[in-house]
């Protein structure tokens, strides 16, 4: 992006029609109402089991790493319970406003699959971590911080073959997508369609993978017939320029470099409970990740955004369809009911994206650059 871009200032009642925006903001209040809510009710929980943990380690016979496993899957267990009734306010915010098709049983289920997955991920990290704990002392962050990222890589890798899509069956789009490969320096990337019928009426795409494993997949909801062709040219511009600009890897370098301050935080603030290799200390754990992962959030959506915006200029640069991109934001606030401008004190913390309004004035800002060239 050009160091000197200045985005101009857009009427949001004007550009997304005051009606929509009243009612976004009046559905994303409650979100946000409901988020902050579980986030001190996350810490309190937290916070009283550090503090009562320890004591099952006591009544445990299956040795410090079995027994740190098994409060940690306890741990899991417990905030899994205190978020559920958020968990299920949401939902039924969001199926009151159409923004899922999913039903409270559905939801069940696919949780279930969810908390399964986190119980198997829990149960490895603490694993490798008191593992390295008990083998190399208070030194095992370094090696620990490294693990992680290696298995962070690893999922990145492989995402694109866990996820359950069918070819993109429109020729106009696909040759497209082969003309914007082209033009960013790319080779070919396969594009691929999720289908999301059944569960949302919200619009999205997303890129995964690297090197070899690197796809763009769209939600089955973005060319169901919502969205014209010309802002579907713009979303594969956009998630093409994550490729060409390399951003899932760069983003496994920046987990890499939070995670090694991180894991010397957390060796630091449990040594008063033996260190990571007792599991003593897997309670206050938890406490201290959740907090890690809060105080880490801004600086993490910030990088988000930033690699957002990187693709948002690409993808003007590439379609010169200012006028696409500016329909497409606008139909994303539609379809979506998201807030264009949102309050910046979430905008810092949650948002992964620019904001709507943010992206309309790119658009509006490549458009007056290229008027002004000779």
């Amino acid at each position: 992006m050009p160091s000197n871009l200045h985005l101009p200032a857009v009427d949001v009642d004007d550009v997304f029609g005051k009606a929509l925006v009243h009612k976004a903001v009046h559905v994303e209040r409650f979100f946000l109402v409901t988020w902050v809510l579980e986030q001190v009710a996350l810490f309190a929980t937290l916070w009283v089991y550090a503090r009562r943990g320890p004591s099952f380690a006591r009544e445990s016979a299956a040795g410090p790493i079995g027994t740190g496993m098994l409060l940690g899957m306890l741990g899991l267990g417990i905030v899994w319970l205190v978020e559920l009734p958020f968990t299920l306010l949401d939902i039924w915010w969001a199926r009151r406003y159409d923004l899922t098709e999913s039903g409270y049983l559905e939801w069940a289920f696919e949780h279930w699959v969810e908390l399964g997955a986190e119980f198997v991920a829990i149960c490895i990290a603490l694993l490798v971590v008191m593992f390295l704990a008990r083998r190399l002392g208070e030194i095992w962050w370094i090696p620990g911080a490294a693990v992680f990222v290696a298995i962070g890589s690893f999922f990145a890798f492989v995402q694109p073959y866990l996820v359950s899509t069918e070819p993109l069956r429109n020729p106009k789009l696909e040759q497209a997508a082969r003309q914007f490969e082209r033009e960013q320096g790319v080779g070919k990337i396969p594009v691929s369609v999720e289908d999301v019928s059944d569960t949302t009426s919200q619009a999205n795409a997303y890129a995964v993978g690297f090197g070899p494993s690197r796809k763009v997949v769209l939600w089955s909801t973005m060319v169901d017939g919502r969205f014209s062709n010309g802002e579907v040219r713009v979303v594969l511009a956009h998630e093409i320029g994550h490729h060409s600009s390399r951003h899932i890897p760069k983003a496994l370098a920046w987990f890499g470099l939070f995670a090694l301050p991180s894991a010397y935080v957390l060796m630091r603030a449990t040594r008063r409970r033996g260190g990571m290799g007792e599991a003593a200390a897997v309670p206050l754990a938890l406490l201290v990740v959740a907090a890690i992962q809060l105080a880490l959030a801004p600086a993490q959506a910030l990088i988000s955004r930033r690699m957002e915006a990187e693709a948002d200029w690409k993808a003007l640069q590439t379609t010169r369809d200012p006028a696409d991109a500016k329909k497409l934001f606008v139909d994303f606030g539609r379809t979506d009911l998201a807030n264009p401008d949102p309050p910046l004190w979430a905008h810092i913390i949650l948002d992964s994206h620019p904001t709507l309004a943010q992206r309309v004035a790119m658009a509006e800002a490549w458009q007056a650059r290229q008027m002004q060239k000779p």
